[in-house]
């Protein structure tokens, strides 16, 4: 059973930076996607960013493209997501989910791959962007 845990959110003001970050357990697979998602009360949910811990292709949101970067670090099992010039409808609760083994493309697991496919879910991690 896959276990996610994200950590590194918080209360930033306009035009600042957070890291979040993303460690997965439990993984019978070397490598895996992993796609950060967001989702504000009565909205859809949002594949902010998704990537292939194996061969490195990402996907990005273009509401975030040019401001948030994904990257992983394969010997701590952990992905992270710089954000940066962060506005305020930015704001929301960030849940990094897996897919393990790497199945499917990180573009078809940001947009359209329905949730029950996926292999395991953090809990979440709350985003303020406020002045």
């Amino acid at each position: 059973q896959l276990q996610l845990v994200e950590s590194g959110g918080g209360l930033v003001q306009p035009g600042g930076s957070l890291r979040l970050s993303c460690t997965v357990s439990g993984s019978t697979s070397d490598y895996y996607l992993i796609g950060w998602f967001r989702q504000a009360p009565g909205k859809e949910r949002e594949g902010v960013s998704c990537i292939n811990t194996g061969d490195i292709s990402t996907y990005y949101a273009d509401s975030v493209k040019a401001r948030f970067t994904i990257s992983r670090d394969n010997t701590k099992n952990t992905v992270y997501l710089q954000m940066n010039s962060l506005k305020p409808e930015d704001t929301d609760v960030y849940y990094c989910a897996a897919v393990a083994p790497p199945i499917t493309t990180v573009q078809h697991m940001c947009t359209t791959l329905h949730q029950r496919e996926f292999d395991g879910w953090g809990q979440g991690t709350q985003v303020t962007v406020s002045s």
